[in-house]
């Protein structure tokens, strides 16, 4: 069993940088992506403060579908282009939303969702495998400092399909 290290951190960056190697050793050896995926989404939603939801969207060759994830309910299926979600996966770059108000076409899975930042997962070939969506009930929650975490945290989970 994975013990969650509950500390105080001298910055994002410092804590980013812990949950990564977390992550590293709680998939690492383990093949099956859907575990690790499960897993990943615990990690980060019971370490990282202020979020309502957090997981993975998986691109089926057509749209985005739900996959493994921490939170309500939520949307089922995305249009690529369609919301946060769909535009990092289209754009295949990073969405940081400081409000999701002010975002045009915000599909609202959960009304308690202010601020969201939306990683797309590429693989090695080019590839898209899916993206990977953080919301919190805050608004202005994320910066580029989340940007680059998460980021480095994507990048360890990607890195884990790469081996399998």
């Amino acid at each position: 069993m994975h013990e969650l290290k509950t500390q105080a951190y001298a910055s994002k960056r410092e804590h980013y940088e812990d949950l990564c190697a977390q992550a590293r050793g709680l998939i690492e050896g383990e093949p099956d992506m859907i575990a690790n995926a499960a897993n990943f989404s615990a990690l980060i939603y019971h370490s990282v403060p202020d979020l309502n939801w957090c997981g993975f969207y998986l691109y089926d060759g057509t749209e985005l579908v739900v996959g493994p994830f921490q939170g309500k309910p939520a949307c089922i299926r995305i249009a690529l282009g369609r919301g946060v979600c769909g535009t990092a996966a289209q754009t295949r770059q990073t969405q940081v939303v400081r409000d999701v108000h002010e975002f045009d076409g915000h599909i609202a899975c959960d009304a308690a969702s202010q601020s969201e930042i939306v990683v797309p997962l590429v693989r090695t070939d080019g590839s898209l495998f899916g993206v990977w969506d953080v919301d919190s009930p805050s608004v202005a929650r994320f910066d580029d400092e989340d940007r680059a975490g998460m980021e480095a945290l994507c990048a360890v989970f990607m890195g884990s399909l790469d081996k399998h």
